[in-house]
């Protein structure tokens, strides 16, 4: 009997990947329906299910996903208890948008553009004009911020339509590239603490009769990359932003309404060659790559000029079964990145694009060795990465 020629599996088919819901329940759709709903011209209500309020808030806790929110109802009770008010009573989810990081996420919300159209598709992605790549949430190496994000944010035309715009957060946020490009707009409050955020956030709703205020909170995705999620430093973090979601909401102003979302959720990779491939170990995924961009789970890859039919195949035949992998046509004209990629944006996305489907990372412990080492990850279009929750509760 003749030997069987031995073949890859079938890769996961590009149209099998859940494509964010661009256009009508995705981080970009919320602030012009927030803003749509104070008369701010050129909004949209994008997501029919909210209502509109006079003053509007919005606290974005980094690395809260929905699942991971549903999943831990004794550490967030007064979060639990406002799961059936997500997405305008639904109790459904939102997307992030793809890829589930956050540069790309806070460029959504604050734009309300998806990332093909704001420029900050990953996290980090090849500058074409000097052939580098460029970290877009540390904003190194440093571009014109305006030049490479130029679209105004939602604050920006709120603020200039005559509503009350702020925004408190960290001090260290207020002059950061990101924020200028992102959520810029009216006036910028750092208030270290999460109380003083939450106290000085119901203040800036009741300083207009139409407001608009964002309000942000970082330390439960710094604790799930560090530690993982559900572990006990994680827990802590949610018990702790659960009771500042209170805080806000006992101070809401009349005529407000006051939206918890977040930028991503979170999988916890397990540590060892099957979950975590080595792509500076790994030759076959090194062949013809020029530049290796986005992160663990959402990968942009460069590749030699030439060789981008061959790396694609590659990448495709090594991880086709895990990983959703497309060229970067493919990805673009799924929707990926949304309906549209401006033309300075096209050439950011990598030649090929691969997100992950099952529990498994591209680390590259050499280049990337802080990345590469954390427990907790997101970047792709999963449920726990993409499903984050629009909790509401109205005055």
């Amino acid at each position: 009997m003749a030997l069987s020629t031995w073949e890859h599996p079938e890769p996961l088919a590009i149209g099998s990947a859940p494509v964010p819901e661009y256009g009508a329940g995705s981080l970009a759709d919320l602030l012009p329906t927030l803003a749509a709903g104070m008369s701010v011209p050129g909004m949209t209500a994008a997501i029919p299910e909210l209502t509109g309020a006079d003053r509007n808030c919005v606290f974005l806790i980094d690395g809260l996903g929905w699942e991971q929110l549903k999943a831990h109802p004794d550490e967030a009770p007064f979060m639990a208890s406002l799961l059936a008010s997500s997405r305008g009573g639904t109790g459904r989810p939102i997307t992030a948008g793809y890829p589930a990081t956050t540069a790309t996420s806070l460029a959504s919300v604050g734009t309300g553009l998806p990332p093909g159209a704001h420029g900050l598709p990953g996290y980090t992605v090849r500058n074409p004009g000097t052939g580098e790549l460029m970290n877009q949430l540390r904003w190194t190496p440093w571009t014109q911020p305006r030049t490479w994000q130029p679209y105004p944010t939602v604050f920006e035309l709120a603020d200039a339509a005559g509503v009350h715009t702020a925004q408190v957060s960290s001090p260290t946020f207020q002059n950061t590239p990101l924020t200028k490009v992102a959520l810029s707009g009216g006036t910028f409050h750092g208030r270290l603490t999460g109380e003083d955020r939450m106290d000085f956030a119901a203040a800036q709703l009741a300083a207009g009769d139409r407001s608009l205020v964002y309000t942000y909170y970082a330390e439960v995705d710094g604790k799930g990359h560090r530690f993982g999620v559900d572990s006990d430093p994680w827990r802590g973090q949610l018990m702790y932003v659960d009771r500042l979601v209170q805080r806000l909401a006992e101070q809401l102003p009349p005529r407000s309404a006051l939206y918890v979302t977040a930028d991503h959720g979170m999988v916890d990779i397990p540590f060892d060659e099957q979950h975590r491939i080595d792509f500076d170990e790994d030759w076959e995924l090194r062949a013809g790559v020029a530049l290796l961009g986005g992160e663990g789970r959402a990968r942009h890859v460069y590749a030699v000029p030439g060789a981008e039919a061959d790396v694609l195949t590659c990448w495709r035949e090594v991880l086709g079964e895990q990983f959703w992998v497309a060229s970067r046509d493919e990805a673009i004209a799924a929707g990926w990145f949304g309906p549209h990629v401006d033309e300075r944006v096209y050439a950011r996305i990598g030649d090929v694009v691969a997100a992950a489907r099952d529990d498994v990372l591209i680390i590259a412990t050499e280049r990337e060795p802080k990345e590469s080492a954390m427990v907790g990850n997101h970047g792709s279009m999963t449920s726990a990465e993409q499903h984050v929750p629009l909790l509401e509760v109205r005055s």
